[in-house]
């Protein structure tokens, strides 16, 4: 149960990651620091790291 909890959080974490680094684009294009896209970016690639984890981890469980 705890592993569909996990894989459950990182999902809406990388739905979240994802508005994050589209809002840090368009900072980038009003004239910020191309740092935040970069930011957004990492942020976005360890929140899908984490949902591809959980994802494996409970295909492994229920296998």
């Amino acid at each position: 149960m705890s592993d569909r909890i996990s894989a459950l959080a990182s999902a809406f974490g990388a739905f979240a990651s994802v508005f994050l680094l589209l809002g840090s684009i368009d900072q980038y294009r009003s004239g910020a620091s191309p740092l935040w896209v970069v930011a957004g970016s990492a942020i976005l690639l360890v929140s899908g790291y984490a949902l591809v984890r959980d994802v494996r981890r409970l295909r492994r469980r229920t296998s």
